[in-house]
């Protein structure tokens, strides 16, 4: 008579482990892919990549920063602001985006970013960092 052992027992539910993960794979998409490929109501600021845009019932607005300030430091020199409250942006070096409010979901534009702050914030007001 067969006995199961704790050897097999493990390796099965081992097995079970990483099927479930391939299974998943598929159904998480990359940090770029999240963003909506169509904008809400853009105003015409294409040609320096600035917007200001109604998303999701908050109004977002975005633009290259003109010198100073704190977002010089990290290299992006954008400024960011849902329903006027600054968003606080960095860029990495590799040219991907993250907020304040994001910080582990890298963006490809500082609008996905904004973006997905809006959407992480869930109607919840964006609170000002204090950086002093």
């Amino acid at each position: 008579m067969s006995r199961f052992t704790r050897r097999q027992a493990l390796s099965a539910v081992g097995a079970a482990a990483g099927l479930a993960v391939i299974g998943a794979a598929p159904a998480v998409g990359s940090a770029r892919d999240r963003a909506p490929k169509t904008p809400a109501t853009p105003h015409a600021h294409a040609a320096s990549g600035a917007f200001d845009e109604v998303y999701l019932g908050r109004r977002i607005q975005g633009a290259p920063g003109h010198g100073g300030g704190h977002h010089d430091h990290h290299g992006g020199g954008w400024t960011v602001h849902i329903d006027g409250e600054e968003l606080h942006l960095m860029r990495n070096a590799d040219g991907t985006w993250i907020s304040v409010i994001t910080h582990y979901e890298p963006l490809s534009t500082p609008r996905a970013a904004a973006r997905a702050a809006v959407r992480e914030l869930q109607g919840a007001a964006l609170v000002p960092l204090d950086l002093s």
